[in-house]
């Protein structure tokens, strides 16, 4: 069996940035809150293959379905212009 390591000697630099740590309170909230329920509607639309590959690109580099960006988009653009 392996015994537990023990580290008695910390470098200068490692042992300096713990000692001027500070500690963050919690601001996360809880996983219930994280996911909001919206009232959806399915559509079906004709989007150019420009958008799409943009979208499909984007979705790939972020890992965020790219369906829920055109949403996204859309739904801030209706919010920008729905209070003028």
């Amino acid at each position: 069996m392996k015994s537990k390591l023990n580290y008695t000697k910390t470098p200068n630099d490692v042992a300096k940035a713990i000692n001027s740590s500070i500690v963050i309170n919690d601001f996360l909230p809880p996983p219930d809150k994280l996911i909001t329920k919206e009232d959806n509607s399915k559509v079906t639309i004709l989007l150019s293959k420009k958008s799409i590959n943009f979208f499909k690109a984007q979705s790939k580099k972020s890992g965020v379905p790219y369906q829920s960006m055109i949403k996204k988009v859309l739904d801030l653009y209706a919010d920008r212009f729905a209070h003028k």
